[in-house]
């Protein structure tokens, strides 16, 4: 381990199941310049098996002793995006730097009051986009820094929100409510837009978009019961990038039989397609393919230089990466991992898109 580590204190952590548990745990765990410092979770007893079995120095009952603990350098939140607001709030004004996942609120005024927040405090912010972070993403974004599209024309987008589909987890009942901030609009569609106005360099000046349900109802896995799918299945956007290119993105509820995940962006030089068998940009699987004038379209592997840390592919990967960011810019004062401004803008799009009843708005 390095000397001088970074001490992570993570809410809502439980030894089973959770996303901190798929993915933060075993990322930290492969990163030398983090430790575990510090876990909570609102049943104390849950909080000391999480600290048994990840290796924590602590554990926490309360969210209030996890953020005030000498020992934590970074709290992560992690939890579900209702609660974002009170514990992002907490750990701010307990004067840490904070990691919180996408979304940042529930809405965009609660993501401009973390912001405003952490801006008065002066404090080290990051959102949970680690797509940004993903090696496939990052050589699609140096192919086209360095003119393999030449200028980009336009750019489509497809993709599959795994679930609101046929059939949804009891679990993910929350999502279902789009005042939640949780449903197929606000994560695996936001992570997507988010990961390819990063990849192309640009962002978007106007959008138009249709939500809406092609399913009415969905089923429950556990019990087999019916309730209703009041979270949009169909989301469809166009938009113009701030250079006059056109952007388009379709995202379906549940999971596709053909295209799953694509990703195409067309140039005056050339053209790319990111591909992968699972519905977004935040499960991995990446295909890169690219051609250039006259050629045929073909796979262009990632190098190797666009190192994976050790994380396998998969939930944990990105988020791994994410953090060696994180450590970057902590120590080094560098400026690499999105912040909450990254996240507030990324809220004020999806914002102009839900409350522009498809008609088109400026961003």
């Amino acid at each position: 381990m390095t000397s001088n580590p970074i001490k992570v204190g993570i809410i809502g952590v439980h030894p089973d199941k959770g996303w901190a548990t798929t993915a933060h745990i075993p990322a930290l765990k492969a990163l030398p310049e983090f430790q575990i410092a510090a876990v909570s979770h609102n049943r104390p007893e849950i909080a000391r098996a999480s600290a048994e079995k990840f290796g924590a120095d602590r554990s926490y009952g309360t969210t209030h002793e996890l953020v005030t603990d000498p020992n934590v350098d970074l709290v992560v939140v992690t939890v579900k995006v209702p609660h974002h607001l009170e514990l992002v709030t907490m750990a701010l004004e307990a004067g840490k730097a904070v990691f919180s996942e996408w979304p940042l609120g529930m809405n965009l005024r609660d993501a401009e009051q973390m912001l405003a927040l952490a801006k008065s405090r002066n404090a080290f912010t990051a959102i949970g986009l680690q797509t940004r972070s993903a090696p496939a993403i990052n050589f699609i974004k140096d192919l086209i820094k360095d003119g393999y599209v030449g200028d980009i024309l336009s750019v489509s987008v497809i993709g599959s929100g795994i679930i609101w589909g046929e059939e949804i987890n009891e679990s993910y009942l929350y999502t279902l409510d789009m005042a939640n901030g949780a449903s197929m609009f606000h994560v695996p569609f936001a992570h997507s837009l988010d990961a390819t106005l990063y990849a192309i360099g640009s962002r978007l000046k106007s959008v138009s978009a249709a939500l809406s349900n092609s399913r009415a109802m969905t089923r429950i896995a556990e019990t087999g019961k019916e309730v209703p799918l009041t979270a949009p299945d169909q989301i469809i956007v166009a938009g113009l990038l701030a250079n006059g290119a056109a952007l388009s993105a379709h995202f379906r509820g549940g999971i596709s039989r053909a295209t799953n995940f694509h990703i195409e962006i067309n140039g005056t030089k050339g053209d790319l397609i990111l591909t992968s068998p699972v519905g977004y940009v935040g499960l991995g699987g990446f295909t890169v393919k690219g051609a250039r004038g006259a050629e045929p379209m073909q796979e262009l592997p990632v190098p190797p230089l666009y190192e994976t840390r050790g994380v396998e592919d998969g939930f944990s990967q990105s988020v791994g990466l994410a953090y060696s960011r994180i450590a970057s810019d902590m120590r080094n004062h560098t400026r690499l991992s999105p912040s909450f401004e990254d996240a507030v803008n990324l809220h004020r799009v999806l914002d102009a898109i839900v409350s522009g009843n498809g008609e088109r708005r400026d961003v």
